[in-house]
C-alpha cells in the first residue's frame, strides 16, 4: 500500500540577487515508513555555468550536511538529536542561501527509497 511523502529539492544559488538554480539534491521524508533521507549530486559544469567562481568542492560540503541531519545523530549538531519530522522540518525551512530547499511538494510512494532515487533522477540529474 502506498504511503504519503514529503519531499524538497535542495537548490544551489550561486547569487540569490539574481535568483538563478541548479538542483542538487532531494530531502524526502515518509513518516509511515519511518523514512528521511537526501540525496545529493553536484554537478560542477552546471554549477561553473551559473558562477565560475564557486568551489563545487566547498557547495558539496554544504549540500552534504542534509545527509547528516537525515542520519541524526550527536555528528549532526543540536538538529540531530530531534525526532526525524523536525529534523526534515529544519532541512526545508526557507533560507536565503547558496543552498536553499525548495517549496515542499507531496506524493504517495510504495517505496520511499524508490521514490527518493526516482526524484534524483528526474529532478537533480542532467538530462541524457
Amino acid at each position: 500500500m502506498a504511503s504519503p511523502f514529503e519531499y524538497a529539492l535542495l537548490r544551489v544559488v550561486p547569487r540569490v540577487d539574481r535568483g538563478e538554480f541548479i538542483n542538487a539534491g532531494v530531502v524526502l521524508y515518509c513518516q509511515e515508513a519511518r523514512f528521511l533521507e537526501a540525496r545529493i549530486h553536484l554537478d560542477p559544469e552546471r554549477l561553473r555555468a551559473l558562477d565560475p567562481r564557486l568551489d563545487p568542492e566547498a557547495i558539496l560540503a554544504h549540500l552534504e550536511v542534509a545527509n547528516r541531519v537525515c542520519a541524526g545523530g550527536p555528528e549532526a549538531g543540536a538538529v540531530g538529536l530531534l525526532p526525524p519530522v523536525q529534523r526534515f522540518g529544519w532541512l526545508v525551512a526557507p533560507r536565503s542561501t547558496v543552498v536553499q530547499p525548495s517549496p515542499v511538494h507531496t506524493g504517495l510512494a510504495e517505496d520511499p527509497e524508490e521514490a527518493i532515487e526516482h526524484l534524483l533522477r528526474v529532478m537533480v540529474l542532467a538530462p541524457e
